[in-house]
């Protein structure tokens, strides 16, 4: 549980975030947004970063298998990746109608996302890691910054 809880949280502090940013692109208040949305973004890009440096290669190197959920993984965090730069440009623009398109696609995708590795992999790291891998994996992400 140490790892699916930790992580689910991070996601929970994602999500706030990203609706924090919508209100605001909703509201106008573009000043508002933009600081919202990097934050947003740091705090989503950072969650990756610690998914991709220390979680799946710990999960990789237990399970000997790079072609199962952490390659799925990998792939939604690019496409997440690219729409951030463009919805980035679209506060930067003021550009309500694009920031909400986009927006929309987002959430479809992390709620995906999300419910995949808090569903499968997640709970998967919880049950096949020795307890002292789970502390150590969690203590390295912790410290796992931008």
């Amino acid at each position: 549980m140490i790892i699916s809880e930790y992580m689910r949280n991070e996601h929970r502090e994602c999500d706030e975030l990203f609706a924090d940013t919508e209100k605001s692109v909703i509201d106008g208040d573009f000043t508002k947004a933009e600081e919202q949305f990097l934050l947003f973004a740091d705090k989503t890009l950072t969650h990756f970063k610690k998914e991709e440096e220390s979680l799946f290669p710990t999960f990789e190197e237990l399970t000997g298998n790079t072609e199962g959920p952490t390659r799925v993984m990998r792939f939604e965090h690019e496409q997440v990746r690219g729409l951030l730069g463009k919805m980035a440009e679209s506060v930067e623009n003021k550009e309500t109608d694009a920031y909400l398109s986009l927006a929309e696609s987002m959430m479809i995708l992390l709620q995906q996302h999300n419910m995949k590795e808090e569903q499968m992999l997640y709970a998967m790291c919880d049950r096949m890691m020795p307890q002292e891998i789970k502390e150590k994996t969690l203590s390295t992400m912790k410290v796992i910054e931008l």
